[in-house]
């Protein structure tokens, strides 16, 4: 029997000096990989003061509060996105054998607005617990000439010290457009090139978690640059009946609703309306219902719940924003 196995004694199990140091070399390693998980947002420390200013705008995966769940349709772009993003920020390891299983370091949202982009790349970056970068104009621009490049240089490199990370780009096209316009500003020009420079370090390292998620209304006015760089695009397009009636029982899953009251009827009637149009008509149908006379203030009765007249009647006044 070798020193290290457990034999026994007096009928009691007894384990050699071997065995119990291999264990406890398992337990703290054990400990130490927990409580590297467990890093905050506030153990991260850099020295680099654009970097201290996008760190406060950083939302962890925890606190983004959006889920697959929670968008009631867009079920084939969902199962496109985890196949796309979950993998390779969970398992990076999977995706450095060869020279076509690469990660996917680009992906465009692109579609009329209200349609759940936005939600979508919080919910990725939830389901992957990835952190969550939303860059725009406003956070990346200063009135300082050069420092338009500084902050986009840190946005990357921040990124990088807190991956998994999502870099989310709302209104691509307000930021990274065509560059051939003779009345851009040469400082927008230069912030735009070193956007391009450190996205494509991003992109030729095939262990770095981090990807660039990007979502515009206006995907012809991207710049040629910018579309090569996001190698998969998903529309994410106008919800039909079906989809309008799923999104509208996740809006009210915890709304009172009248008994038999029929949400494929308010579905049918909503031809045209994206999923912020819906939010805005049950919102609005509240409020109808709302004003209409309530119980006595002292009465045991409840306030009434939603029927489908309140729904007829916000659709009638208020319509959809999406034409």
């Amino acid at each position: 029997m070798q020193s290290s196995e457990a034999f026994v004694k007096d009928a009691k199990p007894v384990l050699s000096n071997e065995s119990l140091e291999y264990g406890i070399n398992i337990l703290q390693g054990t400990q130490n990989e927990n409580k590297g998980t467990k890093k905050t947002l506030k153990d991260v420390v850099t020295e680099n003061e654009f970097e201290k200013r996008l760190l406060s705008e950083v939302i962890p995966p925890t606190e983004l509060g959006v889920t697959f769940e929670d968008i009631g349709a867009l079920e084939s772009v969902k199962d496109t996105l985890k196949e796309l993003v979950m993998l390779p920020l969970q398992r990076p390891e999977l995706f450095c054998k060869g020279q076509l299983t690469k990660p996917c370091k680009g992906i465009l949202l692109f579609g009329p607005p209200g349609t759940g982009k936005t939600m979508l790349a919080k919910a990725v970056a939830t389901e992957a617990g990835a952190n969550f970068i939303n860059i725009s104009m406003s956070s990346i621009t200063s009135k300082w000439f050069g420092e338009g490049e500084k902050y986009v240089k840190a946005v990357f490199s921040l990124a990088s010290k807190i991956s998994p990370s999502v870099v989310f780009v709302d209104e691509v096209d307000s930021m990274l457009g065509r560059r051939e316009n003779p009345g851009e500003h040469e400082a927008m020009r230069k912030m735009k090139n070193e956007f391009m420079m450190n996205w494509d370090g991003l992109r030729t390292k095939d262990k770095e978690r981090v990807l660039v998620l990007a979502a515009t209304n206006r995907p012809f006015d991207l710049d040629e640059a910018v579309i090569r760089r996001l190698p998969r695009r998903l529309m994410v397009n106008l919800p039909d009946a079906a989809n309008r009636e799923k999104i509208l029982r996740v809006i009210l899953a915890k709304e009172e609703l009248a008994p038999g009251i029929d949400l494929e009827a308010v579905a049918a009637m909503t031809e045209g309306y994206s999923g912020s149009d819906l939010k805005n008509l049950c919102d609005n149908a509240l409020a109808l219902a709302e004003n209409r006379p309530l119980p006595a203030l002292h009465s045991s009765a409840d306030v009434r719940p939603l029927n489908l007249d309140d729904f007829k009647n916000a659709h009638d006044q208020f319509g959809n924003v999406v034409m």
